[in-house]
């Protein structure tokens, strides 16, 4: 892993700002609740046994129930958002998305992105940055991954529809 600079929370996350190579630690972490959870993957219908049967995983090589994925994804693109969504303008893709290491109520998570490419877009006010982003809980170990593709504001221009 390359060397981590400051989280850019700030003014410093226009197209212009962000740059092939980056890296960024972002600022917040986050500790996975039972909410998290369950109150989700039960409004999404997701009822698979290793999300709410804690009898069953007991027994399991996992010891608890695990987060669903999609709690996941969201919390880590949700913490990476302050830097790299503040000036989004629209999200393009999700793509090459992986779950690593499974989550459990408890965990922190903790976000960082790259970013893997930029280019013009067909908006003159905007520019499109493909960020990789991967969360760790907090024994470092890597629980998620994916490449987001976001169009993003240039500095100075104004919003179009």
């Amino acid at each position: 892993m390359k060397p981590r600079p400051q989280s850019l929370t700030g003014g410093s996350n226009y197209f212009e700002d962000f740059n092939v190579g980056d890296v960024y630690e972002h600022a917040r972490g986050k500790t996975v609740g039972e909410i998290d959870n369950v109150l989700i993957t039960n409004l999404v219908m997701n009822t698979a046994q290793g999300h709410f049967n804690e009898h069953l995983m007991e027994r399991s090589p996992f010891k608890h129930r695990i987060t669903f994925g999609g709690v996941t994804a969201s919390l880590v693109i949700g913490l990476a958002m302050q830097d790299t969504g503040e000036n989004a303008l629209m999200e393009l893709g999700l793509n090459k998305v992986r779950f690593k290491t499974p989550v459990l109520h408890g965990d922190t998570l903790y976000a960082f992105s790259e970013v893997l490419e930029k280019r013009d877009s067909a908006r003159p006010d905007a520019g499109e940055v493909v960020f990789r982003h991967w969360g760790l809980n907090q024994r470092d170990q890597l629980v998620f991954e994916a490449e987001r593709r976001v169009m993003v504001k240039r500095r100075g221009a104004t919003e179009s529809a």
